[in-house]
């Protein structure tokens, strides 16, 4: 049993027609998925197998398929068989992997774990959109890298670098320390925007990112080149290791806390 339960709800006027093919080689969740998408209104044709799911690829509307299907098989072939075959029918993939690129044939992808019923919800309402023939533009990047984050802590700083320091991602506590909105990071790179805030991590995201390592730094430097009040006598922890980004190429994720306030001075 995985974790995608939730609370009943009510049957929406414009679901009771949306077709959801529901692949998953694992009966109970299959069977549990099933029942809380048609509790909130959604015809669902159930398949365990890639063959069955195939067999009905010209009665669905959306396909929700799990990535990891045993044996060597994945969701992804058929989300290539069905974006050949009916490249309009909106496809979502379920994985555990945290990983797993963006890029594929899929439209959208839901982290198991950290994805709820509430999310798989809406994303099947959004993608409803395209069943109707409205383009749907689903920004998978942030989600996918908002989701790290969420796996790693909300008390915790979060950044998310390309190797060159360009800013990936930036949790809420992150840019709030920083100073700036959240939605101010992605694009921008470190070492110009910030040439004398931050320390010079110019040589770690190098480093992390070719050489696949991992740095940890347990210190009073912490993050900045220069302390906000009240923090010289702060000891930070600071971690930066290797992800591969939604691009494929690879990054690193820096995180930061505070592990001790010394002699009270911290305000």
């Amino acid at each position: 049993m995985d974790e995608w339960t939730g609370q009943g709800g009510g049957v929406s006027a414009g679901t009771r027609n949306v077709r959801v093919l529901l692949l998953d080689d694992e009966p109970a969740n299959l069977h549990l998925r099933t029942a809380i998408l048609r509790q909130h209104g959604y015809h669902c044709i159930p398949a365990a197998t890639i063959d069955e799911a195939i067999e009905v690829f010209d009665q669905i509307d959306i396909a929700v398929l799990d990535y990891h299907l045993g044996s060597g098989k994945f969701g992804t072939e058929v989300a290539y068989a069905l974006r050949r075959s009916r490249p309009a029918v909106p496809i979502i993939i379920l994985s555990a992997t945290l990983e797993r690129h963006f890029g594929g044939a899929e439209d959208m992808h839901l982290l198991k774990g950290y994805s709820s019923v509430e999310d798989l919800l809406s994303a099947l309402s959004a993608l409803e959109a395209k069943r109707r023939g409205v383009p749907v533009v689903v920004d998978a990047r942030d989600f996918f890298y908002s989701r790290i984050a969420m796996a790693i802590g909300s008390d915790v700083l979060v950044q998310i670098f390309d190797h060159t320091g360009i800013w990936m991602h930036c949790n809420d506590a992150a840019a709030e320390y920083l100073g700036q909105p959240r939605d101010w990071f992605p694009g921008r790179c470190v070492f110009d925007e910030m040439p004398t805030l931050m320390r010079d991590w110019r040589d770690v995201l190098r480093t992390v990112s070719h050489t696949r390592e991992t740095y940890i730094d347990r210190t009073r430097r912490g993050l900045l080149a220069l302390p906000k009040t009240g923090e010289l006598n702060v000891t930070w922890s600071v971690l930066a290791f290797p992800i591969t980004l939604h691009d494929d190429r690879s990054g690193v994720v820096l995180t930061a806390r505070i592990l001790e306030r010394n002699n009270g001075l911290f305000s």
